[in-house]
């Protein structure tokens, strides 16, 4: 038995080198493969000298280019007038912090107000509150297709997210107005959000296969409607326990720009947002998009890319960058700051807070070109849009033609007090859409806007939640 079983274990230790041998021809890599890769490595004293270096330091750190800001002066032909820099902490929630920062840039301009900040984790509690419905009715009206079902595995592995997109901003605000940041302040959990998401998914994950049963057992849509209410009310308890309870109406005192009071009054959210802004978001904006990979010209709508079940997808205008980047500049010269989403992490340089593509020099410390343009890095999945900011300033040349950018961020205070400024080249490469007040975009491509869209699914890599 012992020779037996030596013999045994002895020949499945043979097996990898034979399975090894056999894939020399199907696509594996042969022992003869492996030592061509050995001997095409050459050990010589720079890529020793490399080697150390990278042993010890980050990549970019290395590959940084120090000349990369020449020129990416604080400097810009055009400015929108903003006060004080926000911080989403660790959340990602920066689609709704941006969304708020266009509107607070806007109340700063047009009221002359010497200060105002609106309350994020407000709006974030029906956000969240929303998108539990939203997931929850998704399931009701999936329930008879397969788990395996594309959508139906799609809702389970995303039934609550922190991120969003200019949707939400709309549908939200929309819905239950805004209040000042000092009438509903931040707490821990909305500041870091990870773990009541990651709890509140589990919830939502589990009341999902209980609809779904109900509706195999033939459950009457009025005792399921029931169960469902049932289900929102703990997310509610959830929420208000971690976020606070948000406000049906408060008292605020408007304060002139040297700090006098002007009035007090009692609101609601909703009364409070059409007094001091009172912008239509669902109808006066449209998002402007710029993807490669699709036909211009083109109007693209994302099934389930909203944050209320009774809200609308947001519809895409896909156009060329030389034709975005003029009504971007058109807003700021009007002094509207605008919501804006990218693939922020490329090139960014966080210690002087630039976004260059000559940030760093990966080919010339690595050896290896990086040749893919925009459109083969969102087909790849190499690229999308991953965050979002508020963009306030356009520098020009002398042919009125953009040099750099001039982005306000929601990570706190840092280099340019909290500001990126990005390259017109970076923007070319990782800006991904736009949203734009249609005063500012010309009649042909409003006509545009009428064409029947083209739905694209909610797991398009491109239309990933922004955070």
């Amino acid at each position: 038995m012992k020779i037996n079983r030596l013999f045994t274990i002895g020949a499945l230790c043979v097996l990898p080198l034979l399975h090894a041998d056999a894939q020399k021809n199907n696509g594996g890599i042969s022992n003869e493969t492996l030592q061509n890769l050995r001997n095409s490595y050459q050990e010589t004293p720079a890529n020793k000298a490399i080697r150390n270096a990278i042993a010890g330091n980050s990549i970019d750190k290395l590959a940084l280019n120090a000349d990369a800001k020449n020129n990416l002066d604080d400097n810009f032909t055009y400015r929108v007038p903003t006060k004080g820099i926000t911080n989403q902490k660790s959340s990602g929630r920066c689609w709704l912090f941006t969304g708020l920062n266009v509107l607070r840039a806007q109340a700063l301009y047009e009221l002359e107000l010497p200060q105002i900040e609106f309350s994020q984790v407000y709006n974030f509690f029906y956000d969240q509150l929303e998108k539990s419905n939203l997931f929850l009715q998704g399931i009701i009206d999936t329930a008879k297709k397969p788990m395996d079902d594309q959508t139906v595995k799609w809702l389970f592995d995303h039934p609550l997210s922190d991120g969003g997109q200019f949707t939400g901003v709309a549908d939200i605000i929309t819905k239950y107005g805004v209040v000042p940041k000092e009438v509903m302040p931040e707490t821990f959990s909305s500041e870091n959000t990870s773990k009541l998401r990651q709890l509140l998914s589990l919830k939502l994950r589990e009341d999902g296969l209980e609809l779904r049963k109900m509706v195999a057992d033939g459950a009457k849509p009025a005792a399921i409607e029931s169960r469902k209410n049932g289900m929102l009310e703990e997310v509610y308890k959830v929420l208000a326990l971690n976020l606070g309870v948000p406000p049906t109406e408060f008292t605020w005192t408007r304060r002139d720009k040297k700090g006098n009071a002007v009035d007090t009054k009692t609101y609601t959210p909703q009364e409070f947002y059409r007094e001091y802004l009172g912008n239509d978001l669902k109808h006066d904006y449209v998002m402007i998009m710029n993807d490669p990979t699709r036909e211009y010209y083109k109007v693209y709508e994302i099934d389930y890319d909203r944050h209320t079940y009774d809200g609308e997808n947001w519809r895409y205008l896909n156009l060329p960058m030389d034709e975005l980047k003029p009504l971007a500049i058109e807003s700021i010269k009007d002094s509207t700051a605008m919501y804006f989403s990218c693939d922020v992490a490329k090139f960014l340089n966080r210690e002087n807070g630039t976004l260059d593509i000559e940030n760093f020099d990966y080919e010339a410390l690595l050896g290896v070109n990086f040749g893919m343009d925009k459109r083969e890095r969102i087909a790849t999945g190499a690229s999308a849009s991953s965050h979002a900011m508020t963009l306030v300033g356009v520098d020009l040349d002398q042919n009125n033609q953009p040099t750099k950018w001039l982005i306000e961020n929601s990570w706190g205070n840092g280099a340019n007090n909290g500001h990126l400024i990005a390259t017109d080249k970076w923007m070319d490469e990782y800006l991904f859409r736009v949203v734009i007040n249609k005063k500012y975009v010309p009649k042909k491509y409003l006509d545009m806007l009428k064409q029947k869209p083209i739905m694209l699914p909610a797991w398009d890599p491109l239309f990933s939640d922004e955070q």
